[in-house]
């Protein structure tokens, strides 16, 4: 198993790795601070949003999956996807990215 960071370090320093490029990035929802997961919802505006949701790779590192499909979605749709994950999990973290040049990407896989 690979060891992980406690969720508020990792969401703090992803908002601060988009902010030194020119993304902004904010916390929208805070979670528990040491194991709540974390989504990301990376607006590109124009209703073309796409959730990513944690996941564990084959070899137990830190990746990412596809929450709201293959194909960006409506924002609206986005956000409704996030708010039934949030009953689910009330620990649950939100970042959003407002990327409108599709400048951003994930650090870690999407798989």
């Amino acid at each position: 198993m690979v060891p992980r960071l406690k969720a508020s370090i990792w969401v703090d320093a992803e908002i601060r790795r988009c902010r030194a490029v020119g993304i902004d990035a904010y916390l929208v929802r805070r979670g528990d601070e040491h194991a709540g997961a974390i989504l990301i919802k990376h607006n590109r505006f124009g209703n073309d949003c796409i959730v990513y949701t944690p996941t564990t790779s084959a070899d137990g590192s830190r990746a990412w999956s596809l929450g709201t499909g293959v194909e960006p979605v409506l924002e609206a749709d986005a956000d409704a996807y996030i708010a039934r994950q949030r009953k689910f999990d009330p620990d649950l973290w939100v970042i959003e990215i407002e990327d409108p040049k599709s400048q951003w990407t994930l650090a870690e896989p999407v798989i």
